[in-house]
């Protein structure tokens, strides 16, 4: 379905009971975070700030839910929008041997022309209001955490054109606030717009960019979907809303917008000025990413419909809101990838604690050897599957939504010193532990049925797993605890924190665990900081994923006799210039501070939330060694 506003979204949240109006003045700058953090972690509702010291309320953890995410998509359940587009690929690019086959898709033809976006030669409501200066700091822009840069626009749809072909694109990169008409513009080298910068600075021309907040929320959705370059993300909108969308002309640069959105920011970048120093800024991943230069954003025009709406997004350690809207392009497009790229792939699952790209699970129907790996290639050729670090590869018949189920799958079909595979490739630009600034290394696991071809030399898949801890411990002080909870369960892996003191130490300590006897018969050991929580399997599972290059940091020990011990190490510890030779810079867990944490125990029964829930960030100031956003060396 469609909504007219997002008013009319607010009114469909409300009316499902899926909302809570807060009438209470709460600060734009870390209060609504808080309240945000503690709400979203806990499976809460969305949110409706009608007092921030603005004219305008702030709508926040709207796609906080399935339920949620499904009435923006308007669909019952998310698997349904990838099956309805699914069957459009299959009527559309499946063979049409008769002419009356070729005659049925015209009913589905017709039905996709009206999706198509149109422009209207009018105004639209989103022109309603014209600042007369425009003002960027009469917008409820979020300061979401405390070592952020500044504010920045959270959830914004960033509209660019190709100067040569004309093709549009929108995309949603963080927009830090730097004074009443300028920003920052993060858009990353590998995204769309990006692109389109680069070809304005080849031609010598300024860019003009457009900026919308707001609308239907399948507007706000589309800006974040891995589409193919050149295919326009408004008609994804207009495939699920099941409506075309009308676009108006900008008052200031030649870039259409949806006319019913509830703000336009319009403006220029101009490729000859020299960028600005933007961040640090609380990222998806649950760390902070870090000051770096972008280009500058000029706004030369705002506009905005009576009674808008400012929609925002808080990110951090996850779950959190954009866990949803990950879920969302998972289902919506596994058929698209299971067409164009792998055909032999029944099911994917991205875990939320792998923040989209770290962590990636598929499952195929297995036909001939060697296949796992043909998938993985595949797999990290396809657009933004190109960021994914690990892979996990299972064919026989498990739930990927159950974790431990897997990871059993995973300790009986793989063989650490033959069914591991890495490769080297661009990663995101959020991964903090490649050794490079976008590009780094990948771990393919192999967890399917082995064909005869493949099974030489291979362990096998029964284990008696042995852990001597006390003597460990006792000879190996520096680590500080072990988990070996997940044995029983049949998982083949120990988990041990460790307090690192010199060079190469985890490669020491875990080469003397092996031929010391200590360990033997088990398949993993991920070795963590001493200061994570190494039972909880969704932090061992984030902190592992976010604190490793595969290639750098996954090993397997050697014995005295040079051979290979049957155990892969994964070395999940920050890392230093010191200890680890590694030269970037290193940037802190996300956490709130304690003036804001305090202020909303003392504030929340004003807010009408029901009892008091605690603040998510006190169970993870013990990983924060020094404030700040960045990691001092030394620590």
């Amino acid at each position: 379905m469609s909504y007219k506003t997002l008013s009319h979204f607010i009114s469909a949240l409300e009316s499902a009971g899926e909302l809570v109006r807060i009438k209470e003045f709460v600060s734009p700058h870390l209060e609504i975070t808080e309240i945000t953090d503690r709400v979203s972690k806990n499976n809460g509702k969305a949110l409706l700030f009608e007092n921030n010291g603005t004219g305008f309320p702030v709508l926040i953890n709207a796609f906080g839910s399935e339920k949620r995410m499904c009435m923006a998509l308007g669909v019952d359940n998310l698997d349904a929008a990838g099956e309805e587009l699914g069957k459009i690929l299959r009527d559309f690019l499946g063979p049409k041997e008769t002419f009356f086959e070729k005659l049925k898709i015209l009913p589905a033809l017709k039905d996709i022309s009206s999706w198509f976006p149109r422009s209207v030669k009018r105004k639209g409501s989103c022109q309603e209001v014209i600042m007369e200066t425009p003002d960027l700091t009469k917008l409820p822009v979020l300061t979401c955490w405390p070592a952020d840069g500044g504010p920045f626009i959270t959830l914004p749809i960033v509209h660019t054109k190709d100067p040569v072909t004309g093709i549009r694109n929108q995309g949603m990169y963080r927009m830090q606030i730097f004074g009443p008409a300028l920003t920052g513009m993060h858009w990353h080298r590998h995204k769309g717009s990006a692109h389109h910068f680069s070809k304005y600075k080849e031609l010598g021309k300024k860019m003009p960019v457009s900026v919308t907040l707001g609308g239907d929320p399948a507007y706000t959705y589309a800006a974040t979907a891995p589409l193919p370059e050149n295919l326009d993300e408004y008609m994804l909108s207009g495939f699920l809303r099941k409506k075309r969308v009308d676009l108006v002309r900008c008052l200031t640069n030649d870039l259409e917008v949806p006319s019913d959105v509830d703000f336009v920011i319009e403006g220029y970048v101009n490729p000859e000025e020299e960028f600005i120093m933007e961040g640090p800024f609380g990222d998806h991943t649950g760390f902070y990413s870090l000051a770096d230069l972008y280009p500058r954003f000029h706004v030369t025009c705002i506009t905005h419909r009576k009674n808008a709406i400012y929609p925002a997004i808080v990110v951090g350690i996850p779950p959190m809101e954009d866990g949803w809207m990950g879920k969302a392009t998972e289902r919506l497009f596994l058929f698209p990838m299971k067409l164009i790229a792998v055909p032999e792939m029944n099911d994917i699952n991205m875990p939320v604690a792998g923040v989209f790209h770290n962590i990636m699970i598929t499952k195929i129907e297995k036909s001939f050897p060697g296949q796992a790996m043909k998938v993985m290639t595949s797999l990290w050729g396809a657009g933004q599957m190109m960021f994914n670090k690990i892979m996990v590869v299972i064919s026989r018949d498990v739930d990927l939504s159950d974790y431990k189920a897997v990871a059993r799958e995973v300790t009986q079909m793989t063989g650490p010193l033959q069914d591991i595979h890495f490769i080297k490739g661009p990663v995101d630009i959020l991964d903090h532990s490649s050794r490079h600034f976008s590009f780094g290394s990948k771990m393919g696991i192999d967890a399917t049925v082995k064909w005869p071809e493949e099974s030489e030399g291979s362990s096998s898949n029964t284990f008696q797993p042995f852990i001597d801890t006390l003597v460990l411990q006792e000879k190996f002080p520096e680590v500080i605890a072990v988990n070996e909870t997940f044995l029983p369960e049949g998982i083949s892996l120990v988990v041990l924190s460790v307090k690192k003191s010199r060079t190469s130490h985890v490669r020491e300590i875990s080469t003397e665990i092996m031929r010391q006897g200590l360990i033997r018969d088990i398949k993993f050991l991920l070795f963590l900081d001493s200061e994570v929580d190494i039972h909880s399997p969704a932090d061992i599972a984030w902190i592992a994923a976010n604190n490793i290059d595969p290639m750098r940091d996954c090993f397997h020990p050697v014995s005295d006799n040079g051979t290979s011990f049957p155990v892969l190490v994964l070395d999940g510890t920050r890392k230093t210039a010191g200890f680890d030779g590694f030269e970037r810079d290193w940037p802190n867990i996300i956490v709130m501070d304690e003036p804001t944490i305090r202020k909303v125990d003392e504030k929340w029964e004003k807010y009408g939330l029901g009892a008091l829930v605690s603040s998510p960030s006190r169970k993870y100031r013990s990983l924060i060694l020094n404030d700040g956003a960045m990691v001092h060396e030394g620590f």
